[in-house]
Formats: structure tokens, C-alpha cells, sequence
């Protein structure tokens, strides 16, 4: 199995910065798309930033200019730098990642624990 641990979420002001990481682990052959999802109570998940294996990426409307993400293949890891942070920012994070368990296999989609943000003064 795959497991993947953010960390790196915690209070923070408005205006603020945070950096998240996740990083997974287990019988790993081959990660494809990473990303990067939120949820804050009350509302649905939604789509912060992807990344593919190749440094492409995509960004959820109310993030552009302020979110950065990247990854370290070497790692199977994926970061997160939050910018400009705002109070409606406040969620829990999650990274997920869309996994090869082995050569020839399907690929199957992994969800961290998940960490909180919460922006306020």
C-alpha cells in the first residue's frame, strides 16, 4: 500500500506564508499526477493546485498569483508554497497522488490525512 504524510499546515496571519509538504511512501513503482485539494467546514473539496510527473501544472481559480506547487521526484514528494494567505484560505489540506503499484498495473489515486490551515489575526 501507498502512504502519503502532509505536513507543515499551523496558524498563520492574513498576508502570511506557509509551505506544505507531503510525501508518500509504501510499494511505490511509478507516481503520476500530484495535487493538492482542500475542504473548510461546511464545503466541498476543492481543487488547489496539479502537478504531473513532467512539472506541468494547474491551479484552482482563487489561488493563482498566491500558490506555488512543485515536486521532488526523487522523493515522492510534493510541496505547496501558500502566499498572500487570506482567512477564507482556512481548511484542511490534503495531497493526493495517482500511483503504479507495479509494471502493467492500473493506477490508483491516494489521499493524505490531511493538514489545517487557518488563517486569522
Amino acid at each position: 500500500q501507498v502512504q502519503l504524510v502532509e505536513s507543515g499546515g499551523g496558524l498563520v496571519q492574513p498576508g502570511g506564508s506557509l509551505r506544505l509538504s507531503c510525501t508518500a511512501s509504501g510499494s511505490i513503482f511509478m507516481i503520476y499526477d500530484m495535487g493538492w485539494y482542500r475542504q473548510a467546514p461546511g464545503k466541498q473539496r476543492e481543487l488547489v493546485a496539479t502537478i504531473t510527473s513532467v512539472g506541468s501544472t494547474t491551479y484552482g481559480d482563487s489561488v493563482k498569483g498566491r500558490f506555488t506547487v512543485s515536486r521532488d521526484n526523487a522523493k515522492n514528494a510534493i510541496y505547496l508554497q501558500m502566499n498572500s494567505l487570506k482567512p477564507e484560505d482556512t481548511a484542511v489540506y490534503f495531497c493526493n497522488a495517482a500511483v503504479k503499484l507495479r509494471v502493467g498495473a492500473d493506477k490508483y489515486d491516494f489521499r493524505g490525512q490531511g493538514t489545517q490551515v487557518t488563517v486569522s489575526s
